[in-house]
């Protein structure tokens, strides 16, 4: 890497400045690849327009997820894909009450504990 940067030494410059342009990349290429935004197949060019605004909505609402995953949990860095799969795609039994909606996962669930984590951590403060 070549700089015009005086102060600091290479190392510094480079894992500051240098690798900290490529990290801001990668949530770009999460958007794109992993939740399919650069699909603008539509005639219109405000269906194309909203059909982004739903994946920004998607994305936000997957890095929310990611973000109430525990640290020290093998999900909490995983990509969308993998969180998709794991946690979104699953079978539930679903019990809609007056005042709450009930989630019934089978017994053999492997994540019911990090979703019913992740489920009382999104849930919003009362009044």
């Amino acid at each position: 890497m070549i700089t015009s940067i005086e102060t600091g030494s290479a190392e510094h410059i480079y894992e500051t400045l240098y690798c900290a342009r490529g990290q801001a990349e990668n949530p770009i290429k999460l958007h794109k690849a992993q939740l399919a935004s650069d699909r603008t197949s539509c005639r219109s060019p405000l269906a194309n327009q909203m059909r982004l605004i739903l994946h920004t909505a998607a994305y936000w609402l997957m890095l929310t997820v990611r973000d109430t995953i525990p640290k020290g949990h093998a999900l909490a860095t995983d990509e969308f894909a993998t969180i998709r799969l794991r946690l979104l795609k699953l079978g539930a039994r679903i019990i809609e009450m007056a005042s709450r909606v009930r989630l019934a996962f089978a017994a053999a669930c492997p994540d019911a504990t990090l979703i019913r984590h992740i489920a009382a951590a999104m849930m919003p403060a009362g009044p």
